[in-house]
């Protein structure tokens, strides 16, 4: 299941091979049985369950604990690795979801909105629940469908735990039980959530609780909980958590209807006000409302997909969903948003790396989500610098400034090792290419375009004519590597064929004339004779190039990006 976890997990990285079967559908026609079996139970077991709207992110972990929220633009991580936790309690009896549970994880068809089955056989219950953040508006809306399987009515009472740590640290939060609102409200600055809930009865929570944690031996409201009844304590301030709860009443052999939600806000009135638009719609209007939207969402276009077997239709339009929530608002397409790997690094993957979110652009573009490519484009006009390269290879997201700020530094930097990034570039010339929106690609050639293709043309040894070293993908490895040749070549070609579209012969010439020159030192370069194909990575020496041999995927590029014929020996 290695690989299914892959696929469904946060990361645009974990998904975007998969997007890319758009680009090979026929050859999976003739090779989908033997494609299948490892995507067998995909929804149910993934390692995240990533729901969101391009400025809130939910990131359920595989115990359907709330693992993340992430809201962009209010800057970052919500609550930096801690859960957020759903417990029920029914008959004296009380268990927080996860271990004990029976939990069958899925998406609803063709939507981000979850349909996540649970079942407890000590309280008797069965639990089906849909959680979603809304299209349009910041609220994180959950539906509860409680079944009995006891055969008598029951008291059942749902808590549900927000353990925020606003701006990424639990200092100097407030959390506080609101009596207009009939919810409970946490903030710190301007950054606001409002806690509620419903039922049948009506809109507000018939438990709540607030108090302090991680200090002086509090563990935190949840604790609370676990008989059943909150203390109803009305407010606390420093490092809190909070915990509402709402109590149902439950006919035998049937199901009871709750909702719980959280409004975000940077202020008091943005999220009564998203509260009350709950009120005024009910609760009940959200799931519908977001089904609909993300079957239209995910069908852009009409795409024969001939003999596919349906698993695999599906499974090429969950990924295009979850890449979907991986996409800011403003454009910029982010690497992965878990908090995994701060756990060791002390740093996280929520950066947009330019090469791999035009990889991303590039099949969306194929797909048909024209408005999402062109932002993310935007986004990278407002970041390249006025000489035509990115600053570093991450970019850290400020949704607040809408523009992008440089993230973390994982190399030194030197006069020489600056990364190039052509892919935009390439990826915007194929876009142009389908849908010939010349008002929007114009401002870009100058912006964007020349300057990166003029920097490509400069930065290259000036005896071989190969662009100079860098580090590779994965920033590992220095050297001059055939994966950025390629796309130096590629880039320059498209930028040429943008210049010769716009009429700007001369740059056209010079780009052309420029990839010629990096092609024709490509293969005199970094071919070796003795074993017959391209090396993966060149050094530089005093006599020329000494070659790393090593087998990588990466060196597809020379057919992909270089444009190589397919008749060529090489």
């Amino acid at each position: 299941m290695e690989c299914t976890n892959k696929i469904l997990s946060t990361g645009v990285h974990g998904v975007i091979v998969t997007i890319f079967v758009i680009f090979t559908i026929r050859l999976l026609s003739l090779l989908s049985p033997f494609l299948l079996a490892p995507f067998r139970g995909v929804n149910s077991h993934a390692q995240r369950l990533p729901i969101g709207n391009g400025q809130v992110l939910v990131n359920f972990d595989k115990e359907y604990n709330s693992e993340t929220y992430i809201s962009t633009c209010w800057a970052g991580n919500q609550t930096i690795g801690h859960v957020s936790q759903f417990g029920v309690w029914a008959d004296g009896k009380f268990a927080w979801v996860g271990s004990g549970w029976n939990i069958q994880r899925h998406y609803s068809k063709e939507s981000n909105v979850t349909d996540v089955r649970l079942h407890n056989e000590e309280l008797k219950l069965e639990i089906q629940m849909h959680d979603l953040v809304d299209y349009y508006y910041n609220i994180f809306m959950r539906e509860i469908h409680v079944k009995d399987l006891s055969g008598k009515a029951r008291d059942v009472r749902l808590f549900f735990h927000h353990d925020f740590h606003i701006s990424e640290t639990e200092v100097g939060d407030t959390a506080y039980y609101d009596p207009k609102v009939k919810g409970v409200i946490q903030y710190k600055k301007q950054r606001w959530f409002l806690m509620n809930g419903a039922t049948a009865a009506g809109i507000g929570i018939n438990q709540w609780s607030t108090g302090n944690k991680e200090v002086n031996g509090a563990e935190g409201t949840w604790r609370d909980a676990e008989d059943g009844v909150l203390g109803k304590n009305g407010i606390a301030q420093g490092s809190v958590d909070s915990t509402i709860g709402i109590n149902l009443k439950v006919p035998a052999n049937s199901t009871e209807v709750a909702h719980a939600w959280v409004c975000f806000g940077t202020n008091y009135a943005q999220v009564t006000e998203l509260n009350d638009y709950v009120k005024q719609q009910g609760a009940d209007f959200f799931v519908p409302r977001n089904q609909n939207y993300w079957r239209l969402w995910v069908n852009p276009i009409h795409i024969d997909f001939l003999n596919l077997p349906q698993k695999i239709v599906d499974l090429f339009k969950r990924s295009l969903l979850v890449i979907s929530t991986q996409i800011d608002a403003d454009g910029a397409i982010i690497a992965a948003n878990d908090h995994d790997i701060a756990q060791f690094a002390r740093d996280t993957y929520s950066y947009m790396w330019p090469r791999d979110g035009a990889l991303v652009a590039n099949a969306l573009s194929r797909a048909g989500y024209r408005d999402t490519v062109e932002k993310f484009f935007t986004f990278c006009s407002e970041v390249i610098t006025k000489d035509g390269y990115y600053f570093i290879s991450t970019i850290q997201i400020s949704h607040w400034h809408r523009a992008g700020t440089p993230g973390t530094r994982w190399r030194a930097r030197s006069a020489d090792s600056r990364r190039r990034n052509c892919f935009s570039t390439l990826v915007s010339l194929e876009h142009f290419k389908r849908n010939r929106n010349v008002t929007y690609m114009k401002p870009l050639f100058q912006g964007m375009i020349t300057n990166a293709a003029d920097f490509l043309v400069r930065f290259r040894d000036p005896v071989t004519k190969l662009p100079l070293p860098s580090y590779d993908l994965w920033e590992e490895r220095y050297g001059v590597h055939l994966f950025t040749v390629s796309s130096v070549i590629a880039g320059l070609r498209a930028a040429a064929n943008f210049a010769h579209t716009l009429g700007d012969l001369q740059k056209h010439r010079l780009y052309e004339e420029t990839a010629d020159e990096v092609l024709e030192a490509m293969c005199k370069h970094l071919w070796s004779e003795k074993d017959s194909r391209f090396c993966r990575m060149a050094t530089r020496t005093p006599e020329g190039y000494k070659l790393d041999m090593t087998v990588d995927a990466a060196m597809y590029s020379c057919f992909a990006f270089a444009g190589m014929p397919t008749h060529d020996s090489k």
